[in-house]
């Protein structure tokens, strides 16, 4: 038994037997060139916005900082190693990406496939080190990953065709297969060792789609499905994710049938539910890696496909390996052994195992010197479930806060009657950075970069929303409301066409306003908030805040103060605020007693027919009498005329 299992784990691994991996190769190469193209697509249509010169996050002010806390210059550039050393210009950003793109091209159509691949890691690199946030999932680190293992794995030559001519190595074989290894079994492993009870008590089905990233209406759909079902897709889950990878290590060719079905079913149903990108189309891919080109034939000739089983005979026939000097073949196979210690030293410690002790431990410096270079990965995907779905929008006004319109996002949920298109595998991703960040415990900086963009006008930024919602006059307030987002169940769907519940959970940072020189100012406290609306116009706003000092209620009391807030309100036609200043002159507590001036406040109010402002302008009349009443009535014709000149002023 022990001889059968070595066997199989050596035929795994590409050594002995007489598989061969041609077509298996030709294909998974492809399939990487297509997803870097969708990646470095992606990169032209958003990585001005994000961290250009003008953008969200400019490259240049992060070696900025980077220079501050790292002083050393090889320490820094280890920390965040990329092209973009050589300066942060609009120009290079667009080089940097449109040379990726000729690489993903390139590799596409089979074009010195080893230089293409180096281009495509080094350009992805250049961005995934210095974007911060906006590469703050798994995607980018799986693609560097694959490109950096299929160098040794790929055919040598400009036009290598199917590379008869450059077989993979046994070692090239090996590593490739690892990785896929790595992503299927340590994405099960974590579920089951990181303590979520979701994946424990068998509910994490029942809340996954409603938190996933873009869930598709087969996601609304599969939530609505009974929890016994929910239990099914987890056994799916843990067979593609353990038991599928052990079956291809140690099943032979039919236990590397099986793990394919098993996880190309799994990927295709994640995909389509939940939109990850490009995560599973590469997944898929690189399932790739568990067949040989015997394994092809075969399943041609059973399938009775004609003349296929000949053509894959007659074509995937390799030549022996090219003598390599035993130099470099030392060095590649040193160079490969120790991206396999360090993987299994970084799934350790993020899974938060115990390393000290253990052979890899020593490995502990290469924390600092390869982690910035993002290519040797734990995968530990949906090792815990966010407890709820969270959704910050943002808002603008340029009514002074009377009325607030919307910015629309593209693809994630906001609109209760609407769920995610099928998007994938494009990744949009500043959508989906704000969605991570939106979960982060504490409020992230980049809400408040976005909405200083929305407020200075800036273009690109509106252009990453659906629309702008301010084609009139620009917005000079902007909110962002935070949401908790559930699925309704089917009936409500019937009912109303709703897709989401949705429940506010107050205001995720504070008011952001800019004024007539350009200036942003945030409030830091329902107070400030409060000012910052009266300042710009908000009657009702300068109402209670006039009310605040009038009762010295959190602010010192101030008479003055507090008349001057109330009589800005009241010029603006607010019953409440006529009504209150009033009162502020009939009491005659923080501002001197003017019964005159009382009543004439209490005739604005009581015009709209307001039944307070009509009871204290009967009072005020009848304590000041008939000589009083005319004098009221005067001073009210006065205050009118004062307001029909701030409105219209003297040319």
């Amino acid at each position: 038994m022990h001889r059968t299992a070595w066997r199989q784990l050596q035929d795994f691994s590409g050594l002995g037997g007489d598989a061969t991996y041609l077509w298996p190769r030709w294909l998974l190469l492809r399939a990487i060139g297509l997803v870097f193209i969708l990646i470095f697509v992606g990169i032209l249509d958003v990585a001005q916005v994000l961290v250009g010169p003008s953008g969200l996050t400019p490259v240049a002010g992060f070696f900025t900082e980077l220079r501050e806390t790292h002083p050393n210059a090889l320490i820094a550039f280890l920390r965040a190693p990329s092209l973009f050393w050589l300066g942060g210009s609009a120009s290079l950003i667009t080089t940097v990406a449109a040379a990726g793109l000729a690489a993903a091209l390139a590799l596409t159509f089979n074009l010195w496939p080893r230089l293409a691949l180096s281009a495509c890691w080094l350009c992805l690199l250049s961005f995934v080190a210095t974007w911060r946030g906006f590469s703050g999932t798994q995607l980018d680190q799986f693609m560097l990953e694959a490109a950096l293992l299929s160098l040794p794995f790929a055919p040598t030559g400009v036009r290598p065709g199917l590379g008869a001519a450059s077989p993979p190595r046994p070692i090239a074989v090996f590593m490739m297969r690892w990785l896929l290894f790595r992503v299927m079994f340590e994405s099960g492993i974590v579920k089951l060792i990181a303590g979520d009870p979701h994946w424990l008590n068998l509910t994490a089905m029942d809340v996954l789609y409603e938190t996933s990233p873009f869930p598709t209406i087969l996601g609304y759909l599969d939530h609505q499905l009974p929890h016994a079902y929910h239990v099914g897709e987890i056994a799916l889950t843990f067979a593609a994710e353990i038991v599928a990878p052990l079956l291809a290590v140690f099943g032979g060719r039919r236990g590397r049938w099986l793990a394919f079905g098993t996880w190309v079913v799994f990927q295709t149903g994640i995909q389509l539910t939940n939109n990850f990108g490009w995560l599973n189309t590469g997944s898929i891919a690189l399932g790739l890696l568990l067949l040989d080109d015997q394994m092809l034939t075969a399943a041609a000739t059973r399938l009775r496909l004609r003349a296929l089983p000949s053509f894959l005979n007659r074509t995937a026939t390799p030549h022996l390996p090219p003598p390599i000097n035993p130099w470099k073949l030392r060095a590649l196979r040193g160079a490969l052994w120790l991206h396999f210690s360090l993987t299994l030293y970084f799934f350790a410690t993020s899974c938060g195992l115990p390393v000290d002790g253990l052979p890899f431990s020593l490995l502990r410096p290469a924390d600092t010197l390869f982690a910035g270079f993002h290519s040797a990965n734990p995968y530990t995907l949906y090792a815990g479930l966010l407890p709820g779905r969270r959704a910050v929008e943002f808002e603008g006004s340029n009514d002074a806060g009377l009325t607030w319109r919307t910015y629309d996002y593209r693809y994630q949920p906001q609109r209760v009657d609407r769920v995610c298109p099928f998007i994938a595998p494009w990744y949009p991703r500043f959508e989906a950075t704000l969605q991570v960040e939106a979960n982060r415990n504490a409020p992230s900086p980049l809400y408040g970069l976005v909405a200083a963009h929305l407020l200075r006008r800036d273009a690109t930024v509106t252009a990453l929303f659906a629309r702008d919602p301010f084609r009139d006059r620009p917005p000079t307030l902007l909110r962002t409301p935070a949401y908790r987002l559930t699925f309704t169940d089917l009936a409500t769907h019937r009912a109303t066409g709703h897709f989401w519940h949705k429940e506010s959970l107050g205001y995720y940072q504070p008011t952001m306003a800019i004024n007539a020189r350009g200036e942003i100012s945030e409030a830091a406290s329902p107070l400030e908030e409060l000012r910052l609306l009266a300042n710009h116009g908000n009657a009702r706003a300068q109402n209670d805040l006039g009310q605040l000092f009038a009762d010295g209620d959190g602010v010192p009391q101030d008479g003055a103060a507090a008349a001057q807030w109330l009589r800005r309100s009241a010029d603006q036609g607010n019953v409440v605020a006529q009504t209150n200043l009033g009162l502020l002159h009939a009491k005659g507590s923080v501002v001197p007693r003017n019964e005159i001036e009382a009543l004439a406040w209490f005739n604005l109010a009581a015009v709209s027919g307001d039944p307070e402002a009509l009871k204290n302008q009967a009072i005020a009349a009848r304590r000041v009498g008939p000589a009083g009443v005319r004098a009221a009535a005067e001073r009210t014709q006065l205050i009118l005329a004062e307001i029909a000149a701030q409105k219209n002023p003297p040319r």
